[in-house]
């Protein structure tokens, strides 16, 4: 393996009795790189993540993390990666000092160390101020940026986000953007993101992948991506072509219900 790739697939496949989600998908991700992952509903982004994350057993094929073969040692892969789910997972009824206090000794922080790590974390997302405050007061970009804060409070070398902005107004979205910038560079972490938002992904990606059909389609910078296509084209235009020209207004029932329950919880 390349010694600067923190992410490999190789033939990485998951199905779901006939359904193939991910299907035989190869990968490479530099180390210190925001990677998007891109495609329309059922592409498979998610269910990458979940594999990559050890979250979901792969069906055949391999996946190497931060070093690690995601079967073979999870648990090794798990101490080095963070996590931020679509869904809200700060939970609510507690205050952002209680929400990091938990997730220091779910990472087993130790305890002289914790006090420094959630005070730095605290303020590098911008929430000193209501650290004390119960987060269901919060507004959405205040939970994502505690959410961010979570997830690297043990400094992971791979941080994987699942739709990182989904439901956020421009501002808040672009507080997240530059949170995570200032995280790549600061701590060199690798980012793997999914996003249905185009701009999202010219603004903030160094690199992309556009899935289809359970596979990287076509790989690149988003300007290289969008250079393929014309002088004058667009990631949109770039994920149009993917998709064969469609896209897909919704997915399944089971996905819509998701996203709008993420998008009205973070609203």
């Amino acid at each position: 393996m390349v010694t600067d790739t923190v992410i490999v697939t190789t033939a990485l496949t998951r199905r779901f009795d006939t359904l193939v989600a991910v299907d035989r998908l190869d990968l490479k991700v530099r180390q210190g790189v925001i990677f998007g992952l891109l495609g329309p509903n059922g592409a498979g982004k998610t269910t990458t993540i979940k594999m990559l994350a050890t979250l979901l057993p792969p069906s055949s094929g391999s996946a190497w993390v931060a070093g690690f073969e995601v079967t073979a040692h999870p648990r090794d892969v798990r101490q080095r990666i963070g996590y931020v789910p679509q869904l809200v997972s700060a939970d609510g009824a507690l205050t952002a000092q209680e929400n990091l206090v938990l997730s220091a000794k779910l990472y087993r922080i130790p305890r002289a160390e914790r006090r420094e790590r959630i005070d730095a974390a605290l303020e590098f997302m911008g929430l000193v101020g209501a650290a004390d405050q119960i987060v269901r007061t919060y507004s959405g970009g205040m939970i994502r940026r505690l959410e961010l804060a979570q997830a690297m409070l043990h400094q992971p070398a791979v941080l994987f986000l699942d739709e990182p902005t989904i439901g956020l107004d421009p501002l808040a979205r672009r507080a997240v953007w530059e949170r995570l910038e200032e995280m790549r560079g600061r701590l060199g972490t690798t980012i793997l993101i999914t996003t249905h938002d185009m701009e999202e992904a010219d603004a903030l990606c160094d690199e992309l992948g556009m899935m289809h059909q359970g596979r990287v389609a076509v790989g690149g910078t988003p300007a290289e991506l969008k250079g393929r296509i014309g002088p004058d084209a667009t990631l949109d235009d770039v994920f149009a072509q993917v998709a064969g020209g469609t896209i897909e207004a919704g997915g399944s029932y089971r996905d819509v219900r998701r996203t709008r329950s993420t998008a009205r919880r973070l609203s």
